[in-house]
């Protein structure tokens, strides 16, 4: 068996991290993924933390050495002895035994920091939501969740936010993928089946090329709901695809085509045959809806994960 495919997913805390990985793996199969948190090796529980000042986003209070050999051992196909954070008590639970699948996906706050970390993946993407929508899914979660009220929520996003300049949004540079949700024409809505999606490109991996779909002077397969062109992020020159959650199916089946004919294993996962796991959202009465723009990132991601797999039919 051949070495697994390791996937780095980091942002900061509620930037959707749980979410895209739990999707991905659905799609792949949750029998050939192995999920691991980096937030697990936090080095001070909650109370600790409190007592010294110091926040969950700050180096000094993980274990980044752990992280490092913890990665290494799994890009090796060894098993590990993870720690467990438990985020609704604050407190650490008994270690898990963890034995690499095919695919791992490591997802976490710091999983970029250092350059043995870095080294470990094979693909990177880091997630960029607006502050402000980010807050509010922050605000959600952790009131529901994990006990706290919204003041306390807000406090705290407010407190840690000097440590998220400093050690969190740097690491968006490292990424082959910069995914960013976000409301359209800057609205505020919350309903994630209402979102658009920017997709940062970098040339650091070879991404599809969809090119062939720009419109010309006879008019191309794309609609105005999704956008290909060129752009500088951190300085750097990248691919932008953007896609709004209006977009009809057409132009999002166009995508899936160029996806599906570099690596036509992806084939049995688009929504092109009908397969409503991806993208998956829930709607405002509970009823299971389908996001395009959801459904697109995790094929994009997926299709990333089957190449460097090497798997193709």
């Amino acid at each position: 068996m051949s070495r697994p495919i390791i996937l780095g997913i980091v942002g900061d805390s509620a930037a959707g991290k749980t979410t895209l990985t739990r999707g991905i793996a659905q799609i792949l199969g949750e029998d050939q993924v192995t999920t691991i948190c980096t937030d697990d090796y936090h080095r001070y529980d909650r109370k600790q933390r409190k007592e010294m000042g110091i926040s969950a986003l700050h180096p000094d209070c993980n274990y980044v050495d752990i992280i490092q050999q913890h990665l290494g051992l799994l890009r090796t196909g060894q098993p590990i002895l993870k720690p467990i954070y438990n985020h609704t008590t604050g407190e650490f639970d008994a270690p898990e035994y963890i034995e690499p699948r095919r695919f791992v996906i490591a997802e976490g706050l710091l999983g970029y920091s250092t350059r043995a970390c870095r080294d470990a993946y094979d693909i990177k993407v880091y997630l960029a939501p607006p502050e402000d929508l980010r807050a509010n899914w922050k605000i959600k979660r952790d009131t529901r969740k994990r006990g706290y009220t919204p003041e306390e929520v807000i406090k705290q996003i407010e407190a840690r936010e000097p440590d998220s300049e400093a050690f969190i949004r740097p690491q968006r540079q490292w990424a082959d993928v910069v995914v960013s949700f976000y409301p359209p024409d800057n609205e505020k809505t919350e309903d994630e089946l209402l979102l658009n999606v920017r997709l940062v490109m970098r040339p650091t991996i070879p991404h599809p090329d969809f090119t062939h779909l720009l419109g010309d002077k006879n008019g191309g397969s794309l609609s105005d709901a999704v956008r290909l062109g060129l752009d500088r992020d951190m300085g750097k020159p990248v691919d932008v695809l953007e896609i709004d959650g209006h977009a009809t199916e057409k132009p999002v089946q166009e995508l899936e085509r160029t996806l599906c004919s570099e690596v036509p294993y992806l084939g049995k996962f688009c929504s092109i045959e009908g397969n409503t796991d991806i993208g998956k959202v829930v709607g405002t009465t509970g009823e299971t809806l389908q996001s395009y723009p959801l459904a697109l990132t995790q094929l994009l991601i997926t299709f990333h994960m089957l190449k460097a797999a090497n798997i193709y039919d």
